[in-house]
């Protein structure tokens, strides 16, 4: 299956133009390279690569812009123009879609065509700064300091792996960047030891900062305590905590502050990780849609609060979701997707949230007065025989699926295809091209014989492309899907 850069190769390097979108362009405006082919390039291309490496080591603007071509392919672009670009990608998506359940048997290539179903793109309401959340890494930098904090970036020739600092992306917010720079001070207060290579850094490594609406901050900081004494970890959690509460990084206003501690119990078993509050509040608190969430440290959360609104209301609309409609709901996240329709709904059931998040959603569902909203802890197939007796009196069954990075079960595919009550589906897919496209087929075609696939297939309605990563090839596709 085409990913979007190989699509976008085709249709966009033609353009000299938008040439810039996959250059690297260092200080005299030469283009370096091609991010569709970054590392594969001949020994002739290979040695001029080393050549402006060496040119280019104590250039932190020529590392930060071939940062910014990898992590924002897009950031050269004006915003109407990277909507153009994603929307060529989306098309080019659903017609691979279209093609290939007319190879399985299905007629939807001819009496459907994109037009009637796929509509403009939603954009996002914040274009730079959206990122509600961050993750920076911890090595050697491009001029050498092997406690540099930013984003990892492979050297022109491939050799080396740098630490950029992320200053200058479009994306970060400029808290989040705060937050690392004074990460990257606390780190260099001591002299680094000669020594030091990577895979050395000592105990501190990865940083994730996470913000809200309310201007609250919440860091997170994995802490690796091998080979330490009991003593030499309380005095190294003392120090960041004095650093960031009273001392040089108290500027950065931290709400919450906590350690991502690695621990392995026993050297036959796996390590695992648990979150310990150093300093401040133990939950971050986020508005959407009217409705006060809270997030624990180790939850996942939506990067893009404003576009995630947006998102929310298009689920509603493609769902046809009123009071007579009852949700079953086997997204991820933290559960707000099927609080922000219990609003509207009848009832709400969640199936897959994991541990933690149910305790948030359950907190904010009371917090929130809602009452016609559940969690439950149980497989999907012993949740959907319990719906299995809907439409009642004029109701409506609607599954929503939002599988983000974990993919969509077989198993779930096969259940809610063998559940005749549900007659619509709505899907959240962030991987349309890849994972997703996939499930999109095995719930649309017909049923193979002698495979436990049973179930009438559900056939597409509708397709809304949500932009909740501005100056990336990312987006969030939603699907009305019936039968």
């Amino acid at each position: 299956m085409a990913s979007p850069r190989v699509i976008l190769s085709s249709r966009v390097l033609c353009s000299k133009r938008r040439l810039l979108l996959w250059g690297a362009w260092g200080p005299q405006g030469q283009c370096q390279a091609s991010l569709a082919s970054a590392g594969k390039g001949n020994s002739i291309q290979a040695a001029s690569e080393q050549s402006q490496e060496e040119q280019a080591s104590q250039d932190l603007g020529f590392w930060q812009d071939r940062l910014a071509d990898q992590l924002l392919p897009l950031w050269r672009l004006n915003y109407d123009e990277q909507l153009k670009v994603k929307f060529e990608v989306t098309k080019k998506t659903l017609e691979q879609f279209q093609s290939q359940l007319h190879k399985l048997g299905t007629r939807v290539a001819e009496a459907q065509d994109l037009d009637t179903f796929l509509q403009p793109f939603i954009p996002s309401p914040v274009i730079d700064g959206y990122r509600n959340k961050s993750v920076f890494s911890v090595n050697r930098g491009p001029a050498g300091h092997p406690r540099t904090v930013g984003c990892f970036l492979r050297s022109p020739g491939g050799k080396k792996i740098f630490c950029v600092p992320p200053g200058h992306l479009q994306s970060l917010p400029a808290k989040h960047c705060q937050v690392a720079q004074c990460y990257e001070a606390f780190l260099r207060q001591t002299p680094p030891d000669p020594s030091l290579v990577i895979g050395q850094l000592g105990p501190w490594r990865r940083l994730r900062v996470w913000t809200s609406r309310q201007g609250h901050t919440m860091a997170i900081i994995t802490f690796h305590a091998e080979g330490l004494s009991q003593e030499a970890i309380r005095s190294q959690k003392e120090k960041v905590k004095d650093f960031f509460m009273s001392g040089q990084g108290s500027g950065c206003d931290l709400t919450s502050l906590y350690l991502k501690e690695r621990v392995t119990p026993d050297p036959q078993l796996s390590c695992f990780h648990r979150y310990q509050l150093l300093a401040g509040e133990p939950h971050l608190f986020e508005d959407v849609l009217g409705l006060r969430l809270r997030i624990s440290p180790g939850a996942f959360s939506p990067l893009n609060t404003g576009a995630t609104e947006a998102l929310f209301q298009i689920v509603a609309e493609l769902g046809g979701v009123d009071r007579n409609t009852v949700i079953l709901d086997l997204s991820h996240a933290t559960g707000a997707t099927g609080l922000s329709l219990a609003q509207r709904a009848a009832q709400v059931v969640s199936v897959r949230l994991v541990r933690q998040v149910v305790e948030d959603a359950r907190w904010s569902a009371a917090f929130n007065g809602i009452a016609n909203w559940e969690c439950q802890r149980q497989d999907v197939e012993k949740a959907v025989a319990r719906l299995r007796k809907f439409p009642e009196d004029g109701q409506v069954l609607v599954a929503l699926v939002d599988p983000a990075s974990a993919g969509l079960p077989p198993r779930v595919i096969r259940t809610i295809r063998g559940c005749p009550a549900i007659r619509k589906l709505v899907f959240i897919s962030s991987r349309p091209h890849r994972e997703d496209m996939e499930a999109f087929l095995q719930l649309c075609r017909p049923a193979p014989s002698g495979q436990d696939l049973r179930g009438e297939p559900f056939r597409l309605g509708r397709a809304v492309p949500v932009d909740m990563f501005p100056h990336t090839l990312s987006s969030q596709l939603v699907l009305a899907f019936t039968r």
